[in-house]
Order: structure tokens, then sequence, then C-alpha cells
């Protein structure tokens, strides 16, 4: 085992501590200093956060005297542990998009009727509405940066206005999709802003595309499916802390740019992608539909539902669906929208 089980709760001084001990189960607390080459001080602040994670206990025959809890007990009571966290994370950012939404949805009309919602057309409109905010802005700039790959043009058209914040000390959190790092082009650009000294992550699927000034304004789509449509600038304390509140949700659960972790692969060998596909599809989504969520092409798509249907032994999607829910790849909640009789178009990825 490597030393990576910080992700549980454990110290790298902690996790070492409890490797000897495992090994050396007869250390007192003067051989386990000498031979991690420890100060005493750190040495017991290691065992404090051992015994608080329940992973050491006293001997029966002496209560002075700790032993370690067997892995099989210890660890996967962590797990355990770590798993309803995680659990409680997700559905608190799930509740968290969802309360957004719907503040967003409820307050659209009431804050439009009080000249805070102008719609702009054309690209131009929309590159001169930037400038100024940007000119303006003294707080964070916060945007969603979906569907992949981004144009030269529109990072050639960002490149100055970031830049312009960045030297005035505007603090700059920018989220792509994971699947940016499949272009070069604006894989370069995030390379870029992080080098200026702005926060990237990454996320499988984002919400929409959002440009936030905050306290200030927020630039929306008109339509989230076809942005060519123009964009909607709004304003109101309301609608931007909701927009902000629905960021935070998202970035709190972001990988950091540069750490690939969304090709990572997780217990039962899913990449962050292939989870957020399965949740799609599960939800009703066409291939088309999880494509553009994703920030992939169709093809890839396909291929990847392919390849989790072979793994799962499925011959559709409905079988798939029903085979991750028992492996424990889903959660029972998230499947009720697989198909429920017949094999359809969709079952085998195709539209």
């Amino acid at each position: 085992m490597s030393q990576q089980l910080h992700a549980l709760g454990i110290g790298h001084t902690a996790e070492a501590v409890y490797r000897l001990m495992l090994e050396q189960p007869e250390y007192g607390v003067a051989e386990l200093s000498a031979a991690l080459a420890l100060p005493d001080g750190d040495l017991r602040a290691a065992l404090d956060q051992l015994a608080e994670l329940s992973l050491l206990h006293t001997s029966p025959h002496a209560e002075d005297v700790l032993r370690p809890v067997l892995p099989s007990v210890g660890i996967h009571l962590l797990l355990s542990i770590r798993e309803r966290e995680l659990r409680r994370s997700q559905q608190e950012f799930a509740d968290a998009r969802i309360a957004a939404l719907t503040l967003l949805r409820q307050h659209t009309e009431a804050e439009s009727s009080r000249h805070h919602v102008e719609a702009l057309t054309g690209v131009e409109e929309i590159r001169i509405r930037l400038e100024q905010l940007a000119h303006d802005a003294t707080a964070p700039l916060m945007s969603f940066m979906p569907g992949g790959a981004q144009t030269r043009a529109t990072l050639d058209a960002s490149r100055p206005l970031d830049a312009a914040l960045l030297e005035r000390g505007i603090p700059v959190r920018t989220l792509y999709q994971a699947s940016v790092r499949n272009d070069p082009t604006t894989l370069d650009y995030a390379r870029w802003l992080t080098a200026q000294g702005a926060h990237v992550r990454t996320a499988a699927v984002l919400p929409l595309r959002m440009v936030l000034f905050t306290g200030r304004a927020a630039l929306l789509p008109i339509d989230p499916e076809d942005t060519g449509r123009g964009a909607l600038q709004l304003q109101g304390p309301g609608i931007l802390t909701a927009l902000a509140a629905l960021f935070e949700a998202v970035w709190d659960q972001a990988d950091d740019f540069g750490t690939a972790t969304d090709r990572e692969h997780d217990g039962n060998g899913l990449t962050g992608q292939e989870r957020q596909l399965l949740r799609l599809l599960a939800q009703g989504h066409t291939g088309t539909a999880v494509a553009r969520r994703l920030g992939l092409g169709v093809r890839t798509t396909r291929r990847m539902m392919a390849e989790l249907m072979t793994r799962l032994g499925a011959r559709s999607r409905f079988e798939a669906g029903a085979e991750a829910v028992r492996r424990g790849w889903l959660d029972q909640s998230a499947s009720g929208a697989w198909p429920r009789t017949g094999k359809r178009a969709a079952d085998t990825g195709h539209e």
C-alpha cells in the first residue's frame, strides 16, 4: 500500500506510525520515535490522531500500552465513514443546485420588472459589456465554461480581460469541463491563466455558461442549448447571491486544474466522466444530450457507454442501469429514469 491514506483523514506522519506499529507491534514510543526519526512531540500527535480515528486500542494486558487495530477492522470503518461523508456532500451539492436554480427562476421575472435583466444580442454587444464590467470590477470574477474545448476566438477575446483583472489584483476563478484536457488550445489557455495567478478547476459536468462579476452583474446565455442567441445580464442581490452559491457548490466538488483526477479511477474502476455519463443516462438523457453536457463528441460518448455496458455484462441501458445499481455504482435514487421495458434505440447508445 502506498502512503495515500490521507484521503481517509490520516496524516502522512500518522500513517507512517500506523504502518510501523502493524509491522512491529512490540515497539513502544521510544522505538517508534527512533525508527521513524520523529521528535517525541510529533510522534505523540500522530498517536493521538490514530486514537481519535479508532485505529489504536489499549492492550488488554496494560492500559497504558496502545496497540494498532487491524486494517480489516479500522480501515473498513474509516472507509464507511468517508463514504457517508461523500454521499452527504453530494446531496448537499444537489440540494444547493436545486435551491439556486429555483431561486433564479422565481426572481427572474421580478428582477426584470425592475430593469435588472437586460438582453444582449450579438457577439459585439456582449464583448463590449464584458469589457465594461471587467473595467469597473472591484470584486472576484467567477465563471463556468462548459462545452469542452473553447474556440480560439473566445479565448483571444478573454485574454486581455483576464490579464487586466489579474494585474489589478482581482481574484479570478474559472471552471472548465474536464474534457478540455483533450484540446491543446484550451489547455494552453488554462495553463496561462494559472501562471498569471488565476485559480482554475475542472468538473465533468457544468450547469450552464456563466460569467459572474461579484456584487455587480452576471452574464448567462438566453438559451443554454444555443449560446449564439445572445446573453442576459442579470443584476440584483437575490439573483447574484443565488448564482454565487451555485458556483461555490460546483467549485467545492471540482478538481484542481492539473491534477487530472477526473481521469483517475475510483473503487469501482470508474472515472469521473464515466460516473457522470451513467448518472445522466439514468436521468433519461439521450446520447446526444449526454455528449453535450460532458463536452464530448457523440461518438466518444457512445464508445464510453458501450465499454461500460461490456464491463457490466449488459445488453441494454436498462440492464446496465440495474447492474450499476446492484454493484453500487449508482444510488437507487439515480436509476429511476432507466427504461423499464423493451429495447429502444437509446438502449444501445444510438439515437
